[in-house]
């Protein structure tokens, strides 16, 4: 039995709570992970999981194991990544997750000189504008637009975005360029919605220090930023949107911004990652580069 290994497949299935997740995350068959837990039992002669039909749970051994393994996990991890780039390039599989519009724009226009930097490294790109649990699914970092409220994961923090208020010119020249935030109760806007928007039809300015929000009546909403650039772009309404995810529509005059002595607020944007005693080579490599970028 590979004891490392074992210890890695234990540590999945005690995050996961689960021998199907911690299958999936790890791309390994669930009969794998199943006797692969069966036998470190049988060989610590110790039972370190509590099943029942509907969860996982780690009994007292258990949670006593899982603090030891994450230790030598950790002094492993960070054995191999202290060697030089000449022994050992970063490599292995790497899960990020993003929101669409940094995946499209932001990210995709420069995956190549990613890849010619780390050959080594299978990334695999999560893109969606929901929160998740980094560990129950197995990501190993994600990229988080807003402020923070998650003290359990480490933040780096990669700028802020300037926010604009634009719309399509077929739209402006049908309904007029607001003036002023009072005047958007003429106008329409494109609504967004996610698990974290409770006001989706709200826009929201400052000017110097002061603050407004202002409702602003729509047609429709979406929870995708792609999905809602396009409508943007095709004339459905006024829309928020970060000025370097759309900058290339604001140049060409596919977009026009309004409002701009009333800017939304910027907006932070960060990477995160499960708080970890040493950070693995591929994420440092990852964390480096769309530093960069």
């Amino acid at each position: 039995m590979d004891r490392i290994q074992a210890m890695q497949i234990f540590m999945r299935v005690a995050e996961a709570e689960s021998f199907v997740r911690a299958a999936q995350t790890l791309s390994l068959p669930s009969s794998t992970v199943t006797s692969t837990i069966k036998n470190l039992e049988k060989y610590l002669q110790v039972r370190l999981l509590n099943r029942t039909t509907r969860r996982v749970s780690l009994t007292p051994e258990g949670l006593q194991y899982l603090a030891q393994c994450q230790e030598i996990l950790s002094l492993i991890e960070h054995a191999e990544s202290s060697l030089t780039d000449a022994v050992r390039r970063p490599q292995g599989r790497l899960r990020v997750d993003m929101p669409s519009g940094i995946a499209h724009f932001i990210v995709m226009p420069k995956l190549k000189e990613f890849h010619e930097r780390y050959p080594d490294i299978y990334l695999m790109i999560g893109v969606n504008d929901r929160q998740i649990d980094l560990v129950q699914e197995g990501v190993d970092c994600v990229i988080r637009l807003g402020e923070l409220n998650n003290s359990t994961l480490v933040a780096r923090p990669l700028g802020r975005f300037r926010w604009v208020t634009c719309a399509s010119p077929e739209y402006l020249r049908q309904n007029g360029v607001p003036q002023s935030p009072e005047e958007l109760s003429e106008h329409k806007a494109i609504h967004y919605f996610s698990n974290q928007t409770r006001h989706a039809n709200e826009m929201r300015f400052v000017r110097g220090t002061e603050p407004l929000t202002v409702p602003v009546s729509g047609a429709v909403a979406v929870n995708e930023t792609g999905l809602y650039i396009k409508m943007c772009l095709e004339g459905y309404g006024l829309g928020q949107l970060a000025e370097r995810v759309v900058s290339e529509h604001l140049q060409e005059g596919r977009l026009i911004e309004v409002l701009k002595d009333w800017q939304p607020p910027s907006v932070p944007i960060n990477l995160l990652y499960p708080h970890q005693r040493f950070l693995s080579p591929a994420v440092r490599a990852f964390a480096d580069w769309i530093a960069e970028i």
